[in-house]
């Protein structure tokens, strides 16, 4: 089943409210965003033989879990994640971010605390992505476009000029045939049946 919007915004702003404190607001996104595409095909293509992504062993968001309260935990999820990110070629391709980071995080404790509530709420069982195979579900898309949104009602100020809600996005695509594109099997993008 797939996790509501209302409350995966929830869980992501519960993540954002972790970070307070040393991590720039317009960075939250940057942290929350990792985590969440982790947790995402970690759930999805673990233990999946033909995966779109390779989920190894000791390279999943389970190994996350395990860190919890760890004095090391943000180094070791450092690791994890450049793991993930070598066994599928992804290198340079999420937000440059560092769990063991002191300037942002902290150090002692207080980066131990930091990280390990951010793994605790994408733990939440409402963020189990493991059966949902909802077609055209775009979670992290979704994700990026709460933060834009958030960021530009709270800032009140320039950042809303470059937000544009999805419902218009969505219109605006019909309007010029993006709906009516079709992927063809000998992976060629065409046009089908547009009419303006």
């Amino acid at each position: 089943m797939a996790v509501k919007k209302s409350k995966l915004y929830s869980l992501l702003w519960e993540a954002s409210n972790k970070l307070r404190g040393g991590v720039e607001p317009s960075r939250y996104k940057d942290y929350v965003l990792i985590l969440l595409f982790f947790k995402y095909v970690s759930d999805k293509y673990k233990g999946q033989k033909y995966a779109e992504f390779k989920v190894t062993q000791g390279a999943s968001f389970d190994d996350l879990i395990a860190l919890k309260g760890t004095k090391n935990i943000g180094e070791d999820v450092d690791k994890i994640i450049q793991s993930f990110l070598e066994a599928n070629g992804l290198q340079g391709s999420l937000p440059d971010v560092s769990f063991n980071n002191p300037e942002e995080l902290g150090t002692g404790k207080e980066l131990v605390d930091k990280v390990s509530g951010l793994v605790r709420v994408f733990e939440n069982p409402m963020l189990d992505f493991k059966n949902n195979r909802a077609s055209g579900d775009d979670i992290i898309g979704d994700a990026y476009e709460y933060f834009m949104m958030k960021f530009a009602q709270e800032s009140g100020k320039s950042k809303g000029q470059f937000y544009t809600p999805s419902e218009v996005s969505r219109v605006l695509a019909s309007l010029v045939g993006i709906n009516k594109i079709k992927y063809s099997k000998n992976k060629s993008w065409t046009l089908h049946e547009m009419t303006i």
